[in-house]
């Protein structure tokens, strides 16, 4: 995983902060919030960074602390904070939805990038997937706020959306953060190979259930064959001996 110049940029400012875990815990909930609303923060670089710290922090044979004794960022504590953070922010981002979401879809401004009617990308990750596009969004870059907010917009349950958004950030989230922080440097080339292979699993996950639905739709919307009613045997046999008197009297 290659690192540009900003991502440099927010590794060495973190860096600042490895022996200051509550400092370091209240700016990955800022970081991952301003990433939640759609600000140019990547969430992976954060993860990746501070799990770098906690590596760091874990081999003082390595990377000596400035003094004895200093506090360190522990990797279990590290991945619980930014796991909370991430799913705190789509969280809010999703009720912002339910609350505004009808203003927000006809915004003028920003309509066109919540609406899925206006967004063609939004539009077919929904209707390919209905509410499991919920975790779709979290691993699509450039749609996650937009995708969540329009989960608002359409008023998926939040059940629902917890379900599907917490489980898709428990499965990537504290993972990136133990492995960077257990292994290091050494993990990073994998990460990527992991989200694909994560992706992957969840997309055909979610082509299965879809299928599985429109198997059932077509189920029901086929004609149903007609039964012809069975003949009422007991009331033949109390008829028969009525005839039999009329033939009687005549």
């Amino acid at each position: 995983m290659a690192l540009g110049g900003f991502e440099h940029q927010i590794v060495s400012w973190l860096s600042g902060f490895a022996y200051h875990p509550l400092e370091l815990y209240g700016l990955i909930f800022l970081f991952m919030m301003m990433s939640g609303f759609g600000l140019p923060i990547p969430e992976e670089i954060v993860l990746v960074s501070s799990g770098l710290i906690a590596y760091a922090g874990s081999r003082p044979d390595l990377y000596p602390p400035p003094y004895a004794n200093a506090a360190v960022v522990q990797a279990y504590p590290l991945a619980a904070v930014c796991l909370a953070s991430v799913f705190f922010s789509d969280m809010l981002v999703f009720m912002l939805g339910r609350k505004f979401g009808s203003r927000i879809a006809k915004s003028p401004r920003f309509g066109k990038y919540v609406d899925p009617r206006q967004n063609p990308k939004l539009g077919e990750l929904r209707r390919k997937y209905g509410a499991w596009a919920c975790g779709i969004f979290r691993f699509t870059p450039g749609i996650r706020f937009p995708g969540h907010l329009s989960c608002g917009i359409m008023r998926i349950p939040y059940w629902k959306f917890s379900l599907i958004d917490g489980g898709a950030a428990l499965l990537s989230v504290p993972t990136q953060v133990i492995l960077v922080a257990t292994y290091g440097e050494v993990m990073l080339g994998y990460l990527k190979q992991f989200k694909i292979v994560l992706f992957t699993l969840l997309a055909i996950g979610g082509t299965a259930y879809l299928g599985y639905r429109l198997f059932r739709w077509m189920n029901s919307m086929a004609p149903k064959p007609i039964r012809e009613p069975k003949p009422n045997l007991k009331a033949a046999n109390l008829s028969a001996p009525e005839k039999t008197e009329e033939k009687r009297v005549s």
